[in-house]
Formats: structure tokens, C-alpha cells, sequence
């Protein structure tokens, strides 16, 4: 079937963005400690938007933050909040920009003490993938709120990502 269309969710619509995102990522497992936290920190500004909103965004939140190194946006202060708010490419919302830092600050503070971010995310769904109808995708699930509790205790982040296993992605 040369040509032809491949089978999408029905969340996709015609917008050429979306579909690349959807072909190239959307349900593909993830097991990069970085690319994890990237998308968990993208999932954090989504809270109260559409995800196509963060997607046109991505490239400036990598521009604003450091290309989501860890290392450099841990060392963050109080100016980089202030050049963040001021940044048009990405959301701007100081609880979230502030829960960034914290995340990178926790993603180097398990790392430091032999904890890989990976593998901490991946122990949620026993290292296996979720996978869904592709049609109805919960906004919250035991799961979700389990991950939630998990990372709260250790951040004071703003908003439950929506990409937990068995809610937007087939895995996390």
C-alpha cells in the first residue's frame, strides 16, 4: 500500500503538525532519562492547554531552556525566571516555570545518588508499555495518580501530567 495513509488516532485531525507528532512520537515507548524529563516538564505547561499549543511551542521551550539539560537549568535563578517570563516562545506561568527548575534540580539529585530517571518512570508500568484504544484517553487513572503522589512528594509541581502510562501515550 504504497501511499497511502497511515492508520491515526482520531484525535489527530488533518493538522500536518499534529499528524507528524502522531506518526514520529506519539505512542512510541521513550526510555532516554532526558527525553523522559523533557516531556514530563512539556506535560507540566500543558496543564490547562492543548498539547498542539506546547507542540508549536517546543522549539522555544528547548530554545529557553537550555535545550532541557538538566545540568544548566538546575543552576537557574531568579533571572532566568524573570528572562522566562518575558520569553514569548514559550508559556509563560512562573508556577510552572519554577516547577522546571525544581524537576531539573530532582532529575540531578536522583542521579547524583545512583537513580536513574528512567528507570524510576518505567517501574510504574513494570518496564511495559500501556497501550489504549487510541480513542479515549483518561484524564486521570490510578496510575496517573500514583505517579503523581510519587513526584509530589518530592516537588512542588504545578498540574498532573497527562502522558502517564495509559493516558495520552501508550508509555510514558
Amino acid at each position: 500500500m504504497t501511499g497511502a495513509e497511515p492508520m491515526r488516532c482520531a484525535w489527530v485531525g488533518a493538522d500536518a503538525f499534529y499528524r507528524a507528532y502522531h506518526d514520529e512520537e506519539w505512542g512510541v515507548p521513550e526510555r532516554d532519562p532526558r527525553m523522559l524529563w523533557e516531556t514530563l516538564m512539556l506535560e507540566g505547561f500543558q496543564a490547562g492547554l492543548s498539547w498542539i499549543t506546547i507542540l508549536r511551542k517546543r522549539e522555544g521551550f528547548r530554545a529557553a531552556f537550555a535545550g532541557f539539560d538538566p545540568d544548566k537549568v538546575a543552576a537557574f535563578g531568579p533571572d532566568d525566571v524573570d528572562r522566562l517570563m518575558a520569553d514569548p516562545g514559550i508559556v509563560r506561568a512562573r508556577a510552572k516555570i519554577e516547577a522546571t527548575i525544581r524537576g531539573a534540580q530532582i532529575f540531578c539529585e536522583m542521579r547524583e545518588r545512583g537513580e536513574d530517571f528512567a528507570a524510576y518512570v518505567w517501574a510504574f508500568v513494570d518496564g511495559t508499555p500501556i497501550r489504549n484504544d487510541g480513542v479515549h484517553f483518561p484524564a486521570k487513572t490510578d496510575l496517573s495518580e500514583a505517579i503523581s503522589i510519587s513526584r509530589n512528594a518530592a516537588s512542588s509541581s504545578s498540574g498532573q501530567p497527562s502522558s502517564m502510562p495509559g493516558c495520552r501515550r501508550s508509555a510514558w
